[in-house]
């Protein structure tokens, strides 16, 4: 199984033939099988909210919630959270995404970390704390800083370990220097998940962090020969994975959603568990 996603299901109107104008849950469930929500990084939801995502939804659909920025250490360099408030953001999560949990529509809890989150000793312990809080709930791990890469024998002992605890490993494609970022290196650490999440290769948008640094950053159109090959380390993540998920970041200027779309026309894929489309019969 592919399946292909977007960030948020507003902002991508090519799903909506062009409409300048919000996509609406359901319009995104009827092109798409799965979506990356980020707004429970910036605040943990209502389990009732969370509910309403659910029940929006044909069954099996599926959603990647990012973790919340006080699970993922994004507090670090402002006013860390005591253990007694990590641990609670930790217990709201878990209670927030019980709806998905319980209709198996979670694919991943997504802990996207900062680039100061550098493979250290308390780093180390910090990963193997989270598989402690998050218990058997599927976790996906993108990493920021490329200590966790400096060299092939130094990967593969991470990877090995990412895999001890039944973490997935984000294979992404990002903007990376030696100090920023990390190299695309194609990564199966749980047989039952591969993810792949594209922010484009905008480097001056990605590295500038200006005024306008959020909204340059994921600045990027996919060309033709680069989702060709991206569709072939697609195709060889799903000979080692049962399912792969590819989500696509690249959309400070709406270019997420065509190229998505265009993968999937490249893979040949077509999805069963998408929400009937309305038909406009006058």
């Amino acid at each position: 199984m592919i399946t292909i996603g977007l960030t948020t299901w507003t902002e991508h109107p090519a799903l909506i033939g062009g409409e300048d104008r919000p996509v609406t849950l359901n319009e995104y469930a009827g092109n798409l099988p799965v979506v990356e929500l980020d707004t429970p990084f910036y605040g943990i939801p209502r389990q009732t909210t969370v509910a309403k995502w659910q029940a929006a939804v044909p069954e099996g659909f599926q959603y990647i919630l990012k973790a919340n920025q006080v699970m993922t250490q994004h507090d670090q360099r402002q006013t860390p959270a005591t253990t007694e408030e990590r641990t609670a953001a930790f217990d709201q999560f878990k209670e927030a995404i019980a709806p998905l949990v319980q209709h198996r529509q979670l694919q991943t809890v997504l802990f996207q970390f900062p680039p100061y989150f550098n493979r250290t000793t308390a780093n180390i312990q910090y990963l193997r704390d989270i598989r402690v809080q998050m218990g058997r709930l599927p976790v996906a791990v993108e990493f920021r800083s490329p200590s966790w890469f400096d060299d092939a024998g130094m990967t593969t002992d991470v990877m090995a370990y990412l895999a001890s605890l039944k973490f997935t490993n984000v294979t992404t494609d990002e903007p990376h220097n030696l100090n920023d970022g990390i190299p695309l290196v194609e990564t199966v650490t749980t047989p039952d998940l591969a993810m792949v999440r594209l922010h484009g290769r905008n480097t001056q948008g990605w590295f500038n962090q200006g005024a306008d640094w959020r909204k340059t950053r994921t600045l990027y159109k996919y060309s033709e020969e680069e989702l060709q090959e991206i569709a072939a380390m697609v195709q060889r993540l799903a000979a080692q994975a049962t399912n792969v998920c590819v989500i696509f970041n690249n959309n400070s200027g709406r270019d997420a959603a065509p190229n998505a779309l265009r993968l999937q026309q490249i893979l040949g894929l077509q999805w069963d568990n998408l929400a009937p489309q309305q038909l406009d019969l006058f």
